[in-house]
């Protein structure tokens, strides 16, 4: 694999960090450049450790919120186990905690899905899934349902509403996000959404939840494929990632004022469109699938 020039590297940065929050998938516009650029795809371990960038603004842009989701957990465990002895009792509890305190949890509990699913469809993530045509039918087909939950949805739930089965279903919801095109933000919004969360609480929850995602998936890919990634330049990687960083910061603050008043048209829009014209490239052959 050849090694990718800064100006490249700079360019997949800024298409992660603007397209990872929005709901019109990073991992699908990372695959979609290199076949315009007529360039070898730079390969899901590369998509995976440059969304660390992505990572990094999360954890920054939240800072407080975890900070408070960490103290208010730490506080909720230390007042159970002053009341009772047993560990079993205290997790029976957790009904009776703050959503903050419940949060750090329900973050945990909604990632399993995503890790089992990761696990078990590893070699299919890194080939068939690469494919252009599941990358432009899973575009359209998202963003389908990502319309109808629009429209369908109450939107009369607020995040500190959360309950254990909704961490569940949208934790579940993004393990479809291992498909490129279907974005984890865009099918963990669409679970929200369904779920009758206000859009503003269902993309937060979405952004919290990929923070875990996101830095199992990167930090595994950097240590089982450092061999390969190391290939590309790790100039070049960090100059992705760090480019990662700074339109992702951007991205997470526009997207949460944006949804408050508009709702989820243009991205569905973007995304149907963008489907049908990588159809009929690879039909005229201009790219290859």
């Amino acid at each position: 694999m050849n090694e990718l020039s800064i100006g490249i590297s700079i360019l997949l940065g800024v298409i992660q960090g603007l397209t990872e929050f929005i709901p019109v998938s990073s991992t699908a516009h990372i695959r979609i450049l290199p076949a315009f650029l007529d360039m070898q795809d730079v390969g899901a371990a590369y998509t995976a450790v440059i969304q660390l960038g992505s990572l990094i603004a999360l954890l920054f842009y939240f800072r407080k919120d975890l900070y408070k989701f960490s103290m208010q957990s730490f506080l909720a465990i230390q007042k159970e186990t002053e009341q009772y002895t047993s560990l079993n009792q205290t997790i029976l509890n957790l009904k009776h905690w703050s959503y903050e305190a419940k949060m750090p949890f329900y973050l945990i509990i909604g990632t399993i899905p995503i890790s089992i699913f990761g696990i078990l469809l590893k070699n299919l993530i890194k080939g068939p899934f690469r494919s252009l045509y599941v990358v432009a039918g899973s575009l359209i087909v998202f963003a389908i349902l990502l319309w109808i939950s629009d429209i369908k949805s109450k939107k009369n739930k607020s995040i500190e509403e959360i309950t254990l089965w909704d961490a569940i279903w949208i934790g579940l919801a993004q393990s479809l996000a291992l498909v490129p095109g279907a974005s984890r933000s865009g099918v963990t919004l669409m679970a929200g959404l369904f779920l009758n969360f206000n859009r503003e609480s269902a993309m937060r929850f979405s952004f919290l939840l990929s923070i875990p995602a996101i830095a199992l998936s990167g930090f595994y890919e950097l240590i089982k494929d450092w061999y390969e990634i190391s290939q590309l330049g790790l100039t070049s990687v960090l100059v992705g990632t760090t480019t990662a960083i700074i339109s992702s910061y951007l991205v997470i603050a526009g997207l949460l004022r944006y949804l408050k008043t508009h709702n989820t048209l243009v991205f569905v829009i973007y995304r149907i469109v963008l489907g049908i014209f990588i159809y009929v490239l690879i039909y005229k052959r201009i790219i290859s699938p």
